[in-house]
C-alpha cells in the first residue's frame, strides 16, 4: 500500500527571499564604505581587497559590486516563478486587469529611473537631449515586462528554449554580426555591437556621455536571461517544496554549473557587465542562486529569524530603498543626528562609526514602515 506524505503548504511569504533582497539592497544604502574605513582602521590587506569588491569592474570581469543588479532582477523572476500562471487560467475580466498591470509598473519604473537618473541634488535637464533615459529601474522593469510575458504566453518548454535562445542568440549577435563597423566579436568600449543601438537607438544621452550605456538596447538580452532563471527557480522551488523534495543540494548543484559554464566560456565571449554578456548572465545567475541557497539554509531551515527581519525590512522596500539614494541626503541627515557621536569617537573609528550611522539612519526609516504595514511596490 502507498502511503503519500502530506503536501507542505508553501507560506504566504518566504523569508529568505525578503531577506536576500534587503542584503543585496544594503550595499546601495553605503554599506559598501565598511570595509575601505576597515583598512583604514587595521591597514589589513584583506579588507583592501573586499573594498575592491564594492566596486564597478572597470571594462571586462566581475566584482561583487556587479552582482547586486542581476541579483535584483534574479529575484525579482523568482517571485514571478512563486506565483504567476498561464493568462489563460484566468478569466476574461480578471485577464484584462492583469493585462494593464505589468504595463503600467514598465512604465512607471521607466520615468522613476529618469527621476533617479537625475537626482543626486542635480535636477532634469530642459534639453530633452541631455536626459538620460536608460537606467536600471527602466531595465527591471523590461526584464519583469518580458518574463511576464512569457509566462503568460509560453509552454513551459518553450520558456526554456526561449532562455537557452537568448543566451545563444546573443552570443552570436555580438560575435559574428557587425553594423556601422561595430560589433563581429569586438567586445572593447569603442567596438563593441551595442554601440551602434545605443547610438542610433537609444533617445537622450548615455551614461556619463560614454559610446554605450550600461543599461543600454542590446544588453537588455542578458538580463532577461537573469529574470527568467528566477523565474524557473521560483517554479523548482515551489515544486521540491510542496513535494518534501530536498532543495538545497539541487539548486546548489545548479548554481555551481551556471558557474562553470560562465567562467568557463569566458574564453570565447568575455565576462562584461556593461554589455551584460551571455557569460555575464551566467555568472551571475550561478551566484544568485547560490546566495538563496545560502540565505534558505540559515533562515528558513535554521530559523535564524533576526538575521531575517534585519535584512528583510529593508528588502521589503527595496524601490524606496533605490529610489532614495538619489534624491535623499542621507549623510546630511545622519551628521544632523549621530555627527556628535561620530566626532566623540577615536579618530581611527570615526570612519567605521560614519557608515554604521548612515545605514542605521536609513534602516530607522525602513523600520518605520515595516512596523506600520507600508510597502510601496510597482
Amino acid at each position: 500500500m502507498a502511503i503519500n506524505k502530506p503536501q507542505k503548504v508553501l507560506p504566504k511569504r518566504i523569508a529568505s527571499i525578503d531577506a536576500l533582497r534587503g542584503f543585496d539592497m544594503i550595499w546601495i544604502l553605503g554599506a559598501q564604505g565598511i570595509f575601505l574605513a576597515l583598512f583604514s582602521l587595521t591597514s589589513w590587506p584583506l579588507f583592501n581587497t573586499l573594498n575592491a569588491q564594492m566596486l564597478h569592474s572597470p571594462w571586462h570581469g566581475i566584482t561583487a559590486y556587479d552582482v547586486i543588479f542581476p541579483l535584483f532582477i534574479f529575484l525579482s523572476g523568482m517571485s514571478l516563478g512563486l506565483s504567476a500562471k498561464p493568462l489563460s487560467a484566468y478569466d476574461a475580466d480578471k485577464q484584462s486587469q492583469l493585462i494593464r498591470k505589468p504595463i503600467k509598473r514598465l512604465l512607471i519604473l521607466c520615468l522613476l529611473g529618469v527621476v533617479y537618473n537625475h537626482g543626486w541634488g542635480q535636477g532634469m535637464p530642459t534639453d530633452i537631449e541631455q536626459v538620460r533615459f536608460a537606467s536600471v529601474l527602466a531595465r527591471i522593469g523590461i526584464a519583469g515586462f518580458i518574463a511576464t510575458l512569457i509566462v503568460w504566453y509560453c509552454q513551459h518548454k518553450l520558456q526554456y528554449t526561449l532562455f537557452i535562445g537568448l543566451l545563444l542568440g546573443y552570443y552570436v549577435l555580438l560575435e559574428f554580426v557587425s553594423i556601422g563597423g561595430f560589433g563581429a566579436g569586438n567586445y572593447t568600449s569603442t567596438g563593441a555591437l551595442n554601440i551602434w543601438f545605443d547610438q542610433h537607438l537609444l533617445p537622450g544621452a548615455t551614461y556619463q556621455n560614454a559610446l554605450v550605456d550600461p543599461e543600454g538596447v542590446l544588453s537588455n538580452i542578458g538580463s532577461v536571461t537573469n529574470a527568467l532563471a528566477g523565474l524557473f527557480v521560483g517554479r523548482y522551488f515551489i515544486h521540491q517544496f510542496k513535494s518534501n523534495r530536498p532543495i538545497i543540494l539541487p539548486l546548489s548543484i545548479i548554481g555551481v554549473i551556471c558557474l562553470c559554464l560562465g567562467y568557463g566560456l569566458s574564453a570565447v565571449m568575455p565576462i562584461n557587465k556593461t554589455l551584460w554578456t551571455s557569460t555575464f548572465a551566467l555568472v551571475t545567475i550561478g551566484y544568485s542562486v547560490l546566495l538563496l541557497v545560502m540565505f534558505y539554509w540559515l533562515i528558513d531551515v535554521l530559523n535564524f529569524k533576526r538575521l531575517a527581519l534585519f535584512f528583510t525590512v529593508i528588502g521589503m522596500n527595496a524601490i524606496v530603498v533605490y529610489l532614495a539614494s538619489s534624491i535623499v541626503d542621507w549623510q546630511y541627515i545622519a551628521n544632523s543626528l549621530f555627527g556628535g557621536v561620530v566626532a566623540g569617537s577615536p579618530s581611527q573609528w570615526q570612519g567605521v562609526v560614519s557608515v554604521f550611522c548612515l545605514v542605521f539612519v536609513q534602516w530607522l526609516c525602513l523600520y518605520f514602515l515595516y512596523k506600520r504595514n507600508i510597502f510601496i511596490k510597482i
